[in-house]
């Protein structure tokens, strides 16, 4: 008896292959989805482990976009792995190509450290998710739905659009056209600013400060109520928002005349 387990168990590590026999998580049948949230058209991007394994997806992600579509099926091992991605400027592959010139292509590579995690699922319904920032790190995670996008530049761009008017808008000068996929990936742009700042990701926080950043002072923040705003609801998603939208008529004033060198709040003499 003790003869056939050793046997079958054998036969179940040529069947597994070495995987069974490693301290390193193996994760298989996966599918991969990746969520962009730097300011540029993310291209494509390729996964790799230190055995030689690849995952790979993109399919011209928009700022703000992904978890609309996934690759399947990859395996990965391990816990350390390398991130090789492609992103370009929108605006300026549109240029080149009515030069008729090659769209600049940014390559970049990102090591990621990938805790081992428990996944459940069969073949295909554990998807990867791998999210792109705008200072260019990346983290995974492991999710069994399409969800799950942490920053919507969609809604902040439809908000402000809405709230906004012509002000969000940018007119091309040479055929006196409005064009919205331009103001979007302007909003995109202002809004990952506002991540790299101050890590904002909450739609509401994002959406005060690109209203603020375009149509009020591009150095709004530099006002002392505003960087106590910033102090008093760092990490609390939605309350920068909600106090940004609350300053005094007078203070929105203040900002928008770029004249606050020596303005005080009160709390500073507190």
């Amino acid at each position: 008896m003790i003869k056939q387990l050793i046997v079958l168990c054998f036969v179940t590590v040529a069947l597994m292959g070495c995987d069974v026999l490693s301290s390193e998580p193996t994760y298989g049948g996966m599918s991969v989805s990746g969520m962009n949230y730097t300011p540029f058209n993310l291209s494509r991007f390729i996964i790799r482990d230190k055995y030689g394994n690849r995952a790979g997806g993109g399919g011209d992600l928009m700022p703000g976009s992904g978890a609309g579509s996934v690759n399947c099926c990859y395996k990965l091992k391990g816990t350390e792995f390398t991130v090789d991605w492609e992103v370009y400027d929108a605006d300026e592959a549109i240029k080149a190509i009515d030069a008729h010139q090659k769209i600049r292509k940014i390559h970049k590579t990102t090591q990621v450290h990938f805790p081992k995690t428990k996944i459940s699922g069969g073949i295909g319904a554990v998807i990867l998710g791998v999210h792109f920032y705008p200072d260019d790190h990346v983290e995974f995670e492991f999710r069994n739905d399409m969800g799950g996008s942490r920053i919507d530049y969609a809604a902040v761009d439809h908000w402000f659009q809405t709230k906004s008017g012509e002000l969000a808008n940018i007119k091309d000068p040479d055929e006196a056209e409005w064009f919205e996929a331009r103001a979007f990936r302007r909003t995109a742009r202002v809004a990952s600013q506002g991540w790299l700042k101050y890590r904002l990701t909450d739609t509401t926080d994002l959406q005060q400060y690109v209203y603020y950043t375009l149509v009020v002072s591009p150095g709004f923040d530099k006002h002392p109520a505003v960087q106590r705003i910033v102090e008093e609801t760092k990490g609390k998603l939605g309350a920068f928002g909600a106090a940004m939208e609350a300053l005094p008529d007078s203070v929105v004033q203040e900002i928008r005349s770029n004249r606050f060198e020596h303005v005080t709040t009160g709390a500073e003499h507190g």
